[in-house]
C-alpha cells in the first residue's frame, strides 16, 4: 500500500471530468473512492485509473489553480516511483492549509496582489525610486532572462498553474491600463504620428518592463527557493528581484519605454513619477 497526494477542483470532483469521483464525499472521512472502468492495462496518465503523487507538487499534471488537496492510500496497479495508478483508494484526510503542503504561496497565488487595485501612491518616496534604481540596474543586466530565472528555478509540474492564475488575475488592468497610461503620457498626436519601428520598439520596451514585473512577482511567491538560475552575476543576497516586487507591494509599477522610466499607480495607473536614473550596480 501506498500513501499519496490527490488534487482535484475546489468542490472535490476530479479534474478530469467533474463528475466522476468526488474526493470530498459527505466531509467524512476515511471514505472509499473507486475508478468507473478501470483498466490498469491502459496505464498512467489514461482515463482507467486514478492518480497520486509522492509529492504534492507533481500533482498539478492534470491539474491547475484553484484546487482542494487530499491525502489517499491505495494499491499501485502502475505507474513509477513518484507517481501511481490506482483504482481504488482510501481517502484519509482533505489538506485545507495547502501553503504547507505545497512550500510556496498558494494562497496569495490563488488570489495574487493587483498593485493598480492599492491606494494611489500620488508621490514616491525616495524609498521608491532607490527601489526603482535598483531594477533598473537587475532588469539591464538579466531583461533576457527574468522569466527563464523564475520558471526554470520553480518545478515544472507548478510553473503553468501559478504563472496562469497570477496573470489571468492582473493581465487586463496592469498590462492594459499601463500602456494606456504610458500613450496618454506621452501624447496622443505624438504618439499617432510614430509608426514603424518607433511603435513597436516602444511596445516592446514596455511590454517586456511590465511583463518582467508580472515574473518578478511570481517568483515571490515561492521563498523557499534561494538558487535563482541565471542570475549569478547580479550578485544579490536573496530573492533577486526583490526591488520590483516591492514596488508591486506599494502599489507601483515600473515602465520603460527605452529612454524613460515611469511608475503607475492607482486604478487608472496613473504616471505618479518619471524620469531617468543612474544605475546603482
Amino acid at each position: 500500500m501506498k500513501t499519496g497526494y490527490k488534487l482535484a477542483r475546489p468542490d472535490g470532483w476530479d479534474f478530469y471530468t467533474g463528475n466522476t469521483i468526488n474526493y470530498r464525499g459527505d466531509g467524512q472521512y476515511p471514505h472509499t473512492v473507486k475508478v468507473p472502468n478501470a483498466n490498469p492495462k491502459l496505464g498512467i496518465c489514461s482515463a482507467g485509473v486514478g492518480h497520486a503523487s509522492e509529492n504534492p507538487n507533481d500533482c498539478f499534471v492534470g491539474a491547475k489553480i484553484p484546487c482542494s488537496a487530499y491525502k489517499i492510500k491505495f494499491q499501485p496497479v502502475c505507474g513509477d516511483k513518484t507517481k501511481w495508478g490506482w483504482v481504488r483508494a482510501t481517502v484519509i484526510e482533505e489538506i485545507t492549509d495547502l501553503d504547507t503542503l505545497f512550500g510556496w504561496k498558494y494562497t496569495e497565488t490563488v488570489n495574487p496582489i493587483n498593485p493598480l487595485s492599492l491606494p494611489e501612491v500620488v508621490v514616491p518616496t525616495t524609498g521608491d525610486l532607490e527601489l526603482l534604481a535598483v531594477w533598473d540596474s537587475v532588469w539591464a543586466s538579466v531583461r533576457d532572462s527574468v522569466w527563464d530565472s523564475v520558471r526554470d528555478s520553480v518545478w515544472d509540474s507548478v510553473w503553468d498553474s501559478v504563472r496562469d492564475s497570477v496573470w489571468d488575475s492582473v493581465r487586463d488592468s496592469v498590462w492594459d491600463s499601463v500602456w494606456d497610461s504610458v500613450r496618454d503620457s506621452v501624447g496622443g498626436s505624438v504618439w499617432d504620428s510614430v509608426g514603424g519601428s518607433v511603435w513597436d520598439s516602444v511596445w516592446d520596451s514596455v511590454g517586456g518592463s511590465v511583463w518582467d514585473s508580472v515574473g518578478g512577482y511570481i517568483g515571490s511567491l515561492f521563498p523557499n527557493i534561494k538558487d535563482w538560475k541565471y542570475t549569478e552575476k547580479l550578485n544579490i543576497t536573496g530573492y533577486p528581484f526583490q526591488s520590483c516586487v516591492d514596488l508591486w507591494r506599494r502599489g507601483l509599477v515600473p515602465s520603460y519605454d527605452g529612454k524613460i522610466w515611469r511608475l503607475h499607480s492607482g486604478v487608472k495607473a496613473h504616471v505618479v513619477w518619471q524620469g531617468k536614473l543612474e544605475r546603482v550596480m
